[in-house]
């Protein structure tokens, strides 16, 4: 029997759910492959990243994810997230070499809230004087 680990990435609107089980280093994203969900060679080195840096769990698990929300781009950094999370419960000791490479910090800039009376968040309608 192979134990999952599970946690949670996110970024601007996107949540990834992430499951770790030991496997052939298969990731699936939305009952896709990963390479066929993130089409840029960019978006597919940002899922790869925490393994790249943790040489050791390179190609020994299995990911499966449910990604929702935001574009593209924040669910990849989201899926970033989640997976160094679930190395870090795998291992302590890689927790200093993550947060190094800055993917143990949540990013928590979101789009600012339209206000009333505004055309966008700070933009305002054009005033008349006369």
């Amino acid at each position: 029997m192979s134990e999952t680990i599970h946690s949670i990435g996110r970024r601007k609107t996107s949540i990834a759910r992430v499951y770790l089980t030991k496997g052939k280093g298969k990731i699936t994203i939305n009952e896709k492959d990963y390479d066929k969900y993130f089409q840029t060679g960019t978006l597919q080195y940002m899922v790869q990243q925490p393994f790249v840096i943790i040489k050791e769990e390179a190609g020994q698990h299995d990911i499966e994810a449910s990604v929702t929300g935001g574009g593209v781009k924040g669910q990849a950094e989201a899926m970033r997230l989640a997976i160094s999370r679930i190395l870090v419960k795998i291992n302590p000791e890689y927790k200093s070499a993550l947060r190094a490479a800055g993917l143990m910090t949540r990013d928590p800039r979101m789009v600012e809230r339209k206000k009333p009376g505004q055309k966008k968040a700070r933009k305002r309608f054009q005033f008349t004087k006369r």
